[in-house]
């Protein structure tokens, strides 16, 4: 069956999130201070992004709710505790200096034009709608997409079959005729496979090493891997 339709993750796929964290905590701690225990404002950038993979680790296997994962996060974080309201608090004023170092990735817009009169679009996200759709909004694409379904409200994470079924059913199209592209290859990837879906590995750190996996390094090369310019399932790079 012919694609359809390209299924989008966000972070670190459209929406450089590695960069607007640490530039966000690294404002944020500007403000309010280094923590103690942190020797530099770097080693607490580190330590953040470590406990922002385990938290959300522990949301994703349904062990915390979205509002728990953040709250867990700061108080890791600052090494105390803190009543929820004190921790939703402290999370809101990161929020604020994360939001003011978003950017999308440069290929990003100049893809999503080549695609659009070809291909529908949705976005399948392992995070919450409300924090998405800000995104997409205040990044200028929200509406480049007919749908955007997130995990908290979902109940189920990538890379269940469930939750890229979901994405599907929103679309009203087989799973055969919708790809996948995310940066995850576990988890974007093989999940997308696994449910039925194409998916494409977006490596743009260059890893490799995955030859069985549909990949490219940088969203430039989707339009013709979509196109058939290329074939699914070889080991090349498509750049």
């Amino acid at each position: 069956m012919p694609i359809r339709a390209v299924l989008w993750d966000i972070d670190d796929t459209l929406f450089d999130h590695t960069a607007a964290a640490a530039n966000g905590m690294a404002r944020h701690l500007a403000a309010e201070g280094l923590p103690r225990g942190y020797a530099t404002a770097d080693e607490a950038v580190d330590a953040w992004q470590r406990l922002t993979r385990r938290h959300w680790a522990r949301f994703a296997a349904g062990e915390t709710d979205w509002p728990g994962q953040r709250r867990d996060r700061a108080r890791d974080f600052l090494g105390r505790s803190m009543d929820d309201t004190e921790a939703d608090a402290w999370f809101e004023r990161h929020v604020a200096h994360y939001e003011s170092a978003w950017s999308l990735f440069p290929d990003a817009v100049p893809v999503l034009d080549a695609l659009a009169g070809a291909y529908r679009h949705a976005v399948l996200s392992n995070s919450a709608l409300e924090s998405q759709h800000r995104k997409l909004t205040v990044l200028g694409v929200r509406d480049r997409f007919e749908s955007l379904l997130c995990a908290a409200e979902l109940g189920v994470s990538k890379p269940a079959p469930e939750a890229f079924l979901a994405s599907c059913e929103a679309l009203g199209l087989p799973p055969a005729e919708v790809a996948y592209v995310g940066d995850e290859p576990d988890i974007d990837a093989v999940g997308a496979a696994a449910a039925g879906l194409t998916g494409i590995w977006l490596d743009r750190r260059g890893l490799g090493g995955r030859p069985e996996l549909v990949r490219i390094t940088t969203l430039g090369g989707l339009p013709g891997l979509l196109a058939g310019n290329t074939r699914f399932g070889a080991s090349d790079t498509f750049g």
